[in-house]
C-alpha cells in the first residue's frame, strides 16, 4: 500500500507529495516542525508537541492556518489513513510560496504537511550496550542569534555536527555552547547522573526543551530521584556515574563512552535502565487514542 501524506488538507500518495521550489521552507529553512511518536494505537504527548509547534511559529511570526485542535486531528487522520499503530510522525509548517527574496511578507499561505512512517534511529543493541559518542567542535547556535527553543527548519548547524559524527564513525556527538558547556546532541537532549541526582542543561544555555526531556524529568521525580537543570562541562560528563540521551526518535538512549572515556562502569547504569523501562511503559499506555 502506498503511504499517504497530509498536504494542506488533502491526503495524497507519497510519490505525489511535492514542495514548490519557491517555498521559503526550502529556500531559507523558513518554517517549523515537530517529530511525534505513536505507540500501541496512541499518539504520545500530542497536545504538548502541538503546543510547542505553535509557540515556535508564533516566535517567528508564522501564522498557522489551522487551530491547535484542527492540527491534532490532522495528525491523527494521517496516522489512521496509513494504518499505523506504531510510527514516527513528522509535522512541518513552512512560510509558503514566495519569491527569491528574503522578505516573508511576499509569501502567500503557509503550507502544512504531515508524514507518518517507520523510524529506527539507533539499533536495539545500542539500548542494551550503550552508545559511544564524542564531543565536536561545531558549536550550538547561540541563543542571541536564533533561539534554540524555536524548532525551526534551519538545522544546518546540527547537520554539520552529524556529518562529523559520521566521519568519526560514532552515532551521535555532544555539542557545546560558546562558553564550552555541554548543551545537547544533534537531535537529542542530554542528562548525566551523579548518585540519585539527574542533571540536564538549563534552557538558558541554549537548548531545545524536548518533550521527551520534560517527560523524563517528571517521571524521574515521581520515582524519587532529584532532578536539576544546571550547567556542566565535558569533565562532568566524563566523571558522571551515568549519561543518557533523550528524544522523540531516540526515546532514552544510554551513553557509555564519551571521547574514549568509559562512563561509570562502561555499561548502561541502573538509573538509566529504570528510566528506559518506565518510559516505554508510559509511552505504550498513554496518549491520544487513534
Amino acid at each position: 500500500m502506498s503511504r499517504l501524506v497530509y498536504a494542506d488538507g488533502s491526503m495524497i500518495p507519497r510519490q505525489d507529495a511535492k514542495v514548490s521550489v519557491f517555498d521559503h521552507g526550502l529556500l531559507y529553512g523558513d518554517g517549523v516542525f515537530e517529530g511525534i511518536r505513536a505507540y500501541n494505537g496512541r499518539v504520545f504527548k500530542l497536545a504538548e508537541h502541538i503546543r510547542r509547534l505553535y509557540e515556535s511559529a508564533h516566535s517567528i511570526l508564522l501564522r498557522i492556518p489551522l487551530d491547535q485542535k484542527e492540527m491534532e486531528e490532522a495528525v491523527l487522520q494521517t496516522v489512521r489513513a496509513n494504518g499505523f499503530r506504531d510510527c514516527y510522525i513528522r509535522l512541518v509548517v513552512t512560510r509558503g510560496v514566495g519569491d527569491l527574496g528574503l522578505d516573508p511578507s511576499k509569501c502567500g499561505e503557509p503550507s502544512v504537511f504531515i508524514v507518518a512512517d517507520d523510524i529506527i534511529l539507533y539499533p536495539e543493541e545500542a539500548y542494551r550496550k550503550g552508545l559511544p559518542v564524542m564531543s565536536v567542535a561545531v558549536r550550538r547556535t547561540a541563543p542571541d542569534a536564533l533561539s534554540p527553543r524555536v524548532k525551526s527548519l534551519n538545522y544546518l548547524n546540527n547537520v554539520m555536527a552529524k556529518a562529523i559524527a559520521n566521519l568519526a564513525g560514532v552515532p551521535e556527538v555532544l555539542m557545546l555552547n560558546q562558553q564550552g558547556y555541554v548543551v545537547e546532541g544533534t537531535g537529542d537532549n542530554v542528562f548525566i547522573v551523579r548518585g540519585r541526582t539527574l542533571i540536564t542543561p538549563a534552557p538558558y544555555l541554549g537548548i531545545l526543551e524536548g518533550v521527551t526531556r520534560n517527560t523524563v524529568m517528571e517521571m524521574a521525580s515521581s520515582m524519587g530521584f532529584e532532578v536539576s537543570e544546571g550547567v556542566f562541562s565535558l569533565h562532568d560528563v566524563y566523571v558522571a556515574d551515568e549519561c543518557f540521551l533523550t528524544g522523540t526518535a531516540a526515546e532514552i538512549a544510554p551513553v557509555t563512552v564519551v571521547d574514549g572515556r568509559a562512563i561509570g562502569t562502561g555499561e548502561p547504569g541502573p538509573v538509566t535502565r529504570r528510566l528506559m523501562e518506565g518510559f516505554r511503559d508510559l509511552a505504550n499506555s498513554t496518549g491520544t487514542p487513534l
